[in-house]
């Protein structure tokens, strides 16, 4: 018996519908990455400056950002949260995740007691990967010499 008489090869060709939905997912989730970037830095806060800041845009995975306004206001995704809310989202975050990421962004002008403060919730909390984000300084905020 001979089967390759009866099997005729398709050759499909280029699927352009495939490659457009590709694109499409990839436009939508660039888009989402750009309005979340964006909800962090909405706020008015003014980075603390370290001379051996890292600039580092890369983002941990499910990283939490918690932002200090110069009066102590704790914000999550620009939305406050007082003390109980915080540590709330704290605990739950810690028992999901052991070695779940947390960023402090403080406004320069913000007392050091609020910084301890945070710092300490965390603790309380066992959330123990935390880091303060500072930025490099520019020409202007350069110490003279």
């Amino acid at each position: 018996m001979d089967f390759k008489k009866k099997y005729q090869e398709h050759n499909a060709g280029f699927q352009m519908a495939p490659m457009l939905d590709i694109i499409f997912i990839l436009l939508i989730h660039f888009m989402a990455a750009t309005i979340f970037a964006q909800w962090d830095n909405k706020l008015d806060i003014k980075i603390p400056t370290a001379a051996n800041a890292a600039e580092n845009d890369i983002r941990q995975y499910g990283e939490v950002i918690l932002n200090i306004d110069r009066d102590g206001k704790v914000f999550i995704n620009s939305n406050e949260v007082d003390d109980e809310q915080l540590v709330e989202l704290l605990n739950a975050i810690s028992t999901a995740f052991r070695d779940q990421p947390c960023v402090i962004r403080p406004d320069r002008e913000t007392s050091c007691q609020h910084l301890v403060h945070i710092l300490d919730l965390c603790r309380g909390a066992n959330v123990w990967n935390v880091s303060i984000a500072t930025t490099k300084p520019t020409n202007q905020e350069l110490p003279s010499e």
